[in-house]
């Protein structure tokens, strides 16, 4: 267990966030926020936020003078299914996994906080092609947030996309700064059979609706 400096209070957490997973990371001395595929966080408190990503894409966006922001990370692009009314104040739910949804509550929820869209910085990472057998996923998700991010007028300042390795991101909404490592040599398939498996999921129940760059 890592040793907590007796200063180093953990930040105060939002009822929709208790699901997700947080530690004090000694490296970076700060607390950390660790997504899974279908989560996103949100903090307005100077935490960083990891996730590791095959094809799966994140996107990262923060208030750059405010410094609130957060990540995502989603496995499909969009299901028409999910409109706006269907974002609501739960990020536990079936829609998380697609692009359009996190996406928009991703951005709704720094707005909530007191972003402004005027404000916004946008970094975006993932999409790499794990396994030739599999669908090019990655790609397609890499397409979707592109156009998404051009039909709200929103300026991707920094990306690490594609090709065919996994990455890990750690991201800190209150300066922006972004650590990536481009896992090139996976001693094992931990990574690339996670993906398979929450394709399947997601495949499986996707008609059902919804429950309410710096290198290292």
């Amino acid at each position: 267990m890592n040793n907590i400096p007796s200063h180093s209070k953990q930040p105060p957490l939002s009822i929709e966030f208790e699901h997700v997973n947080r530690y004090w990371d000694a490296v970076h001395g700060v607390w950390s926020a660790k997504i899974l595929p279908g989560e996103l966080y949100v903090s307005t408190h100077g935490e960083m936020i990891s996730t590791v990503l095959g094809s799966c894409i994140s996107v990262c966006i923060r208030d750059k003078k405010k410094g609130i922001g957060g990540m995502n990370h989603f496995m499909l692009p969009q299901n028409n299914e999910f409109s706006s009314d269907s974002w609501g104040n739960n990020p536990v739910t079936s829609a998380s996994r697609y692009g359009n949804w996190a996406m928009e509550y991703l951005i709704n929820a720094i707005l909530k906080r007191g972003g402004e869209k005027s404000n916004f910085e946008v970094k975006v990472f993932g999409g790499g092609q794990m396994m030739a057998k599999m669908t090019d996923i990655g790609q397609k998700n890499i397409l979707f947030v592109y156009q998404y991010l051009a039909d709200e007028q929103m300026k991707i300042e920094a990306c690490d996309i594609g090709d065919v390795y996994a990455r890990k991101v750690l991201y800190f909404p209150d300066t922006g700064c972004v650590k990536v490592r481009r896992i090139k040599n996976v001693k094992n398939d931990t990574i690339v059979q996670r993906e398979i498996a929450y394709e399947k999921q997601v495949t499986e129940s996707k008609d059902s609706k919804p429950d309410n760059i710096e290198l290292f």
